[in-house]
C-alpha cells in the first residue's frame, strides 16, 4: 500500500475507512481545540503527547508509548487490525507521519497519510465537521517491530558505515541554534536533510522521482542502510514517509537529538560538514 492518499481519494472511501486528526504543533497546545472546530467527517482526535509518545526522559522528549496504552488508544480512535486507516493534521505533516510511522511499526498494514492534511481536503472543496464520533470498539493490538528502529549507539555506527540522515532545520544541525534541546549539534557523521525540503508550497509531498533525485544526491540510495533521526522522532518520522514514498526504506532513531544529548558522554559535532 501507498504511504500517502490524496484527498478524492479519501473522500471516496470515508465509510470504510478509519480517521485519524492528529492535529499537533512543536511547542504548541493541544489540537483537541481546532478539531472541534472542524475535522474531517468521522475522524476522532488522537493526542500526539498524550496518546502516540510516552513520557519524557532519557529516552528522549517523544519515546514510544506503552504498547497497551497505545493500543487502547488506537481502539478508541477506531482502529480495526484489517481496517484502513488515514491520518491527517495541519502542520507539516509530522504529527500525520508519527501516527503513521507508529501504527506500521505496531504491526497494522493498512496506513496512509492524506498528502497535504486537512489544507488538501479544504482547497479540495470536501466538507468538516464539528461532531465528534463516540470512542470507537476498534480490534487493533499492536505488534511492535514491523519498522526498524535504530538506538543511540546504532545510529552511531550507521552514521560512519551507511547513511543518517538528519531531519532538522540547517541551523540546528550546525550547532548554530538550540531552540528546545540542553545542546546544539549534530550526531558525528550525519548527513543534514531538513524535512521541509521534502514537501511543496501547498504541504504536498514531492513527487516520487524529485524525492528520489534529493535522497540519492545525499547518499540514501535504495541499496543503502539509511537510518534518520531529527529533535524527538517526531518530523523524522516524515523523513521516514517521504523515503517510503521514493521507494526507499530507512530505520528510524526513535529518541533521536533528545536522547542523544541526554548522555554527556555521546559526542557532538557542529558545523555543515558531517565530522
Amino acid at each position: 500500500m501507498e504511504p500517502i492518499i490524496s484527498a478524492a481519494d479519501l473522500a471516496d472511501a470515508l465509510d470504510g475507512t478509519a480517521i485519524l486528526d492528529v492535529r499537533y504543533q512543536q511547542g504548541g497546545p493541544p489540537g483537541h481545540e481546532a478539531y472541534a472546530k472542524g475535522h474531517i467527517p468521522g475522524a476522532r482526535y488522537v493526542d500526539l503527547d498524550a496518546e502516540l509518545a510516552g513520557p519524557p526522559g532519557a529516552n528522549g522528549r517523544h519515546p514510544l508509548p506503552d504498547m497497551s496504552d497505545f493500543t487502547a488508544a488506537m481502539r478508541r480512535a477506531g482502529v480495526d487490525r484489517d481496517r484502513d486507516v488515514v491520518v491527517y493534521d495541519d502542520w507539516k505533516g509530522w504529527g500525520a507521519a508519527r501516527a503513521w510511522w507508529l501504527l506500521r511499526w505496531a504491526g497494522h498494514e493498512r496506513v496512509r497519510v492524506l498528502d497535504g492534511g486537512l489544507g488538501a481536503w479544504k482547497a479540495a472543496g470536501e466538507p468538516l465537521s464539528t461532531e465528534e464520533p463516540a470512542p470507537g470498539g476498534g480490534d487493533f493490538t499492536a505488534r511492535p517491530g514491523a519498522m526498524p528502529t535504530l538506538d543511540a549507539d546504532q545510529a552511531a555506527e550507521l552514521a560512519h558505515r551507511g547513511v543518517l540522515l538528519d531531519a532538522r532545520a540547517g541551523e540546528r544541525y550546525r550547532g548554530e541554534t538550540e531552540p528546545i534541546d540542553p545542546v546544539a549539534g549534530h550526531i558525528p557523521g550525519a548527513v543534514n536533510a531538513p524535512t521541509t525540503a521534502n514537501v511543496a508550497d501547498d504541504g504536498r509531498l514531492l513527487p516520487p522521482a524529485e524525492l528520489t533525485a534529493r535522497f540519492t544526491a545525499l547518499g540514501a540510495h535504495p541499496a543503502a542502510d539509511i537510518g534518520v533521526y531529527c529533535g524527538s522522532g517526531v518530523s523524522a518520522a516524515h523523513e521516514v514517509l517521504a523515503l517510503a514514498t521514493a521507494g526507499i526504506p530507512a530505520s528510524l532513531f526513535v529518541g533521536s537529538w533528545s536522547a542523544w544529548v541526554a548522555d554527556p558522554a555521546r559526542p557532538v559535532a557542529t558545523g555543515g560538514t558531517p565530522d
